[in-house]
């Protein structure tokens, strides 16, 4: 008898841990947005022009542009809201925002953990330096000091690109590119390794003198990432982007922060 109770005990174990995992894997992530009716988009808000204050405190960029546009087409209130970079993934599992979206670099390892969007513009990780430093080339670089921001892609190239990192002579952590930017400036650090769609943007606006190394640390894509479960919700703001890229709508969007169409959605 004493056998017969713990072997059902232990079927209805199972048999509650199999419906637990049922729950887990039912995705009602496009239901739960429309029942909100706000698509809530987690973002560093001093990375421009991705997504970055105005002079008038209003969070703005292109990604903020082609997120609020999708949230219209998705029926819903957009909302921008800031959130500590270096713990992204967290402020996403825990559910306080519904997407990473703000130049967010597709890698292996976040392929894993998150449920992403196709690639929506390419970029890579480059190397930023004072003009006339002397740093033409990545070998250039050694001996030097580079700063790096935390939690970001950047850190992810060094440990790719392990000679490099280790011919540097110290990496100094920053909170964010324009404070990183800022130290490069007053000559606390000769690098800073950083997105090359960011640095090129910052260049051109604040005129500072500063100098993109050609040759780039690593290759990369920008996409935008929801939890794992969440391929509803990834997949209704793919096909509103994709809706968009036809219409001209991305294009129009790309070409007041760039200039020109930069974006790979549909191509």
């Amino acid at each position: 008898m004493k056998k017969l109770v713990m072997f059902a005990a232990a079927f209805l174990m199972i048999a509650a841990l199999a419906g637990c995992k049922k729950v887990q894997k039912e995705d009602n992530s496009l239901e739960e947005l429309q029942r909100r009716k706000v698509f809530v988009l987690g973002l560093d808000d001093s990375f421009p022009p991705m997504g970055f204050r105005n002079d008038d405190n209003e969070i703005v960029g292109f990604d903020i542009d082609l997120a609020k546009e999708v949230a219209a087409r998705l029926g819903v209130e957009f909302k921008a809201q800031p959130i500590n970079w270096d713990a992204k993934e967290l402020e996403l599992s825990t559910g306080k925002i519904d997407c990473i979206w703000n130049g967010l670099t597709i890698t292996s390892e976040r392929l894993e953990a998150l449920a992403f969007t196709k690639p929506y513009l390419n970029n890579a990780q480059v190397l930023v330096v004072r003009a006339n430093s002397g740093i033409k080339t990545l070998e250039d670089a050694a001996g030097k000091i580079a700063g790096i921001q935390s939690g970001s892609s950047a850190q992810d190239a060094l440990v790719n690109n392990t000679g490099f990192k280790n011919s540097l002579k110290n990496i100094i952590p920053f909170k964010d590119n324009l404070t990183a930017m800022n130290d490069l400036e007053n000559r606390g650090i000769d690098i800073v390794i950083m997105d090359s769609v960011v640095a090129a943007y910052d260049i051109a606006q604040t005129g500072k003198p500063f100098e993109i190394v050609e040759t780039p640390l690593e290759k990369e894509m920008y996409g935008i990432a929801f939890r794992k479960n969440d391929l509803k919700l990834r997949d209704a703001v793919q096909a509103a982007l994709e809706e968009m890229a036809a219409d001209g709508t991305v294009e129009s969007i790309s070409r007041k922060w760039f200039g020109s169409d930069i974006t790979v959605i549909g191509k």
